[in-house]
């Protein structure tokens, strides 16, 4: 069962990919560089040139409460297709998404809270938060 399982890192691959493809299909715009990271049961995701180039030209007026209302807007917008693309690509519910962009570098970030950790054929290479609740009971 688990050598038909993808390896932690094609799987994290296959999603940038896919992320990338996404975010050019649903905004008009591709970002240069998706970057994802499986941390136990949590997802980080970098996008590298996340600003439109509508967004961008509003920048360069100085109106970039309007970008931020413009960023909140089409995140919310297309946070339900994202969300189902990462369930599809990982095969985990995804419970929860948080993103932010930064104006001035055009990074942006987004974190998907999952259900469970993904079933990898190296599920050792996934790092695993350290539960504290583990030294409390030794010491008990």
């Amino acid at each position: 069962m688990t050598e038909n399982n993808p390896t932690r890192g094609q799987l994290e691959r296959n999603l940038s990919q896919r992320i990338q493809s996404f975010y050019a299909n649903q905004l008009g715009h591709r970002p240069t560089k998706v970057t994802c990271q499986l941390f136990d049961a949590k997802l980080a995701i970098v996008i590298e040139d996340s600003i439109t180039q509508p967004e961008q030209l509003l920048i360069d007026r100085g109106q970039e409460k309007l970008v931020e209302q413009v960023r909140s807007g089409l995140d919310e917008a297309i946070e339900p297709e994202l969300k189902q693309l990462i369930e599809e690509v990982l095969e985990i519910t995804v419970l929860d998404l948080l993103s932010d962009v930064t104006l001035n570098t055009g990074r942006g970030g987004i974190i998907a809270v999952l259900s469970d950790t993904p079933s990898v054929r190296n599920p050792d290479a996934i790092p695993k938060v350290k539960k504290k609740t583990s030294s409390k009971s030794k010491s008990e």
